[in-house]
């Protein structure tokens, strides 16, 4: 059976094209809001070249065990854990969720396994599923809190926050949580909402809903206004820029939204043909631009107003770019023969480290700290390269794996196996300070606890020239 990549947003297949919105309408209205904060950003001249950096290369074979010894181990069958069966290798569904909420303490969520609902009327499947949600205490993994969810689609639900709360998402709406697992409304949209993205601050979010027919009276409110004394804003308005009809005169169905995370005001609406992933920090967005052959230029759009060039790279593939922190970047692109290839880089523009990944190293998931200090490249490693000569079956998987990065120089602190494999991760977490990684393998929640990790780069590092 070929394993066909389900793509949730324009960014996770990397070789194909991504979706670029025109923004420059849009955030020429959004510069009210923003300017306070990136006026000083604003600038159009290009950043210095930094020196060639070494690149470096990942191991391109299969670990058998973790290269460090886990301080701490949680069986989750007790938990009404079952690993998911083979038939969905390669369906990129959403069945985990592992993630920090300090640490001292984690949020495991999944999917119980069952039967799909059928709404009446309706012959065909909904996508209803039960989540399961405890809160487990380190170092023992005692439940401190249990709850059960109904989400309604298989792609990622769950968002941290930095403060020990998160966002569950399921159809139109948002909900935030906190460790006591009780939920309260707090964003609702218009139409479907399919992906959403925070900035390293956690001021902004950027999301993805789908809204065939475009609705001008209704808005994106926020449920918790009470809460914070904010005022709802309007989806569509001043703040928008809407790409033309097509042939028969339908808008396209998509919608890019910026909204601050707190109030919910939205300072940006699209209509787009594709969803977006759209890099962005608290003072501006990343857009790639090609140039000559597989160069591409990296280029930092200021909400404020003005554009810098941050420097170029070298990738047969569009770029993927996120911010690590608010000052670092990583660019993710793909070697001459599809392999990924990482770069790390300052906002500033300087190139901190390079690193590139095996051909047999597909399907890559990251998972940031909170801190911005560590991050986690969890890819599936086949038996073989994968390319469009060479497609991949399920018996071509052996295992999935992690790499965890020091986000300032690039070491490698831990490789591991991750057994079962979660081929739309969520397997992976890292505390908030950075110290700690907790992994989904060998029948358990197992965590590592790690080095103080070296200073990130701070606003004021120079480009080399």
């Amino acid at each position: 059976m070929r394993i066909v990549r389900r793509i949730v947003r324009a960014a996770d297949d990397r070789r194909a094209s991504t979706c670029r919105a025109p923004f420059a309408l849009a955030m020429a209205w959004a510069v009210a809001l923003t300017a306070p904060i990136a006026a000083s950003q604003a600038v159009d001249a290009p950043a210095p070249q930094s020196p060639p950096v070494k690149e470096r290369y990942l191991i391109s074979r299969f670990p058998d065990k973790p290269s460090l010894t886990p301080t701490i181990t949680i069986p989750i069958d007790p938990l009404g854990f079952t690993a998911p069966g083979a038939i969905y290798l390669g369906a990129r569904n959403a069945l985990v969720s592992l993630d920090f909420i300090d640490e001292t303490r984690l949020l495991f969520t999944f999917r119980v396994p069952g039967l799909l609902h059928r709404e009446a009327g309706n012959n065909a499947e909904t996508d209803e599923r039960e989540i399961r949600a405890v809160v487990l205490t380190l170092p023992k993994g005692a439940i401190e809190a249990e709850s059960s969810w109904t989400v309604h689609d298989r792609v990622r639900y769950l968002w941290m926050l930095a403060n020990g709360h998160f966002l569950l998402r399921d159809r139109n709406g948002l909900s935030e949580g906190d460790a006591t697992l009780a939920l309260k409304p707090y964003l609702d949209f218009p139409g479907s909402l399919l992906w959403l993205e925070l900035d390293p601050s956690q001021q902004f979010l950027v999301t993805n809903s789908r809204e065939p027919v475009p609705a001008p009276q209704k808005s994106v409110t926020a449920s918790a206004i009470g809460q914070s004394g904010a005022s709802s804003a309007p989806a569509s308005g001043d703040a928008s820029d809407q790409d033309s009809s097509d042939a028969g005169g339908a808008p396209p169905e998509f919608v890019l939204r910026i909204l601050q995370r707190k109030s919910g005001h939205v300072m940006l609406v699209s209509r787009v043909r594709a969803a977006v992933h759209l890099p962005i920090n608290s003072l501006g967005y990343l857009e790639n631009l090609r140039g000559k052959g597989s160069q591409w230029t990296l280029d930092m759009n200021y909400f404020a107003g003005g554009t810098r060039m941050l420097g170029s790279v070298d990738s047969v593939c569009e770029p993927d770019d996120t911010f690590v922190s608010e000052q670092e970047i990583l660019v993710t692109g793909c070697g001459p023969q599809g392999e990924n290839k990482l770069i790390a880089m300052t906002s500033a523009g300087r190139t901190l480290w390079v690193a590139g990944a095996p051909t047999t190293e597909i399907w890559p998931q990251l998972t940031v700290a909170v801190n911005g200090s560590r991050l986690a490249w969890a890819t599936l490693d086949a038996t073989h390269s994968i390319n469009s000569y060479s497609p991949m079956d399920a018996d071509d998987i052996r295992e999935q794996s992690v790499t965890v990065f020091n986000a300032a120089d690039g070491n490698i602190t831990l490789v591991s196996p991750l057994s079962p494999i979660f081929d739309a991760g969520g397997n992976v977490a890292i505390s908030p300070s950075g110290r700690r990684v907790a992994l989904i393998n060998g029948g358990g929640i197992q965590v590592f606890d790690l080095p103080d990790p070296p200073s990130l780069p701070t606003p004021s590092t120079p480009a080399h020239h």
